[in-house]
This record gives structure tokens, C-alpha cells and sequence, in this order.
């Protein structure tokens, strides 16, 4: 993602990142995850299936001194959020970011919503394509607010579940 996406999708989110419990799924460098982090999230957790990847984002963590706020994860983004929910745990911000063109996005959202790990009013962002297509409401996930940057489209969901 570039330089002007990130920061305009901080923007957006403002102070909701502060003490949130993020996860970034699809993380790939983790710059997303990281940014978060850098901006007073509680913890985060990195969901991607590169071995690279995964061990870029540990190298940045080392780095920057944020291994303690943060779990890594080399999974697949469906079987981490089933893993997730088996687990009990919640997040209050979700980040996904998957390789455009495969549908992922879509499959994700269904599947954030068939295990679901979203505290109540939580946060849920895709980065897609701007041609690609994810529907404005999946169950009690509904999008309020969505944004394009020349290929980059974001979109904005709000966890709506009761309790």
C-alpha cells in the first residue's frame, strides 16, 4: 500500500487504533500492523501464509521493539480466523489486505462472520481493487464509509452484533 493510502486509512480510523486489539490479515511486510502499533494499538496480530513475509515482519518487530505487543502468524487468513475463534480471542480492528484479484476479500468478510472474533463495534477494513467487489453488508458487519485511491479501494465496516 502506498505511502498516501496508509496514512489517509490512519486518518480515517484516528483514535479507534489507540488500546485496539488489531489484526492484520494477508500483513505481508506488516507495515499496516506496524502503523497501527505506532500509533498506541494494545497488540497486534500478523496473519500471513509467505514464510518471508512472516519472517520480514518478526525482523521489523525485532527492530522497531515491538515483539512483546505483537504474535505472528504463518497461516492462511481463513483457517487464522477459524483458529482465532476456536481460541476465544477478539479484535476490535481488522485490517484485510489480501493480492487483488482472487475473491479473497469476499471470502474473508463471510468468513469473519461465520467465526466471528470482532468485539462489539468493531472495525473492520478491506483493501481491494477498486474494480473488485464485496458487498455493503455481510450479516451484522455493515459498511459505513468507503474511499478510492487510484487502484486502491477501501471500505469501512462496523461490527454490529449486540453484547
Amino acid at each position: 500500500m502506498r505511502e498516501a493510502v496508509r496514512a489517509a486509512l490512519f486518518d480515517i480510523l484516528g483514535d479507534s487504533v489507540r488500546d485496539a486489539r488489531f489484526l492484520d490479515l494477508f500483513a505481508g511486510t506488516g507495515s499496516i500492523g506496524l502503523e497501527a502499533l505506532s500509533r498506541g494499538a494494545q497488540s497486534c496480530a500478523f496473519v500471513d501464509s509467505s514464510e518471508q513475509a512472516c519472517q520480514i515482519i518478526r525482523e521489523n518487530l525485532k527492530n522497531l521493539g515491538l515483539e512483546r505487543l505483537a504474535s505472528v502468524y504463518q497461516l492462511d487468513a481463513l483457517k487464522a480466523v477459524e483458529m482465532f475463534h476456536r481460541q476465544g480471542q477478539q479484535f476490535d480492528l481488522v485490517f484485510i489486505g489480501p493480492p487483488y484479484g482472487r475473491g479473497l476479500a469476499h471470502k474473508t468478510l463471510v468468513q469473519l462472520i461465520a467465526h466471528p472474533i470482532l468485539s462489539p463495534g468493531a472495525l473492520v477494513v478491506t483493501e481491494i481493487f477498486k474494480k473488485e467487489q464485496v458487498q455493503t453488508e455481510y450479516g451484522s458487519l455493515k459498511s459505513f464509509d468507503e474511499r478510492t485511491y487510484g487502484d486502491n479501494h477501501l471500505r469501512f465496516y462496523r461490527w454490529e452484533a449486540l453484547g
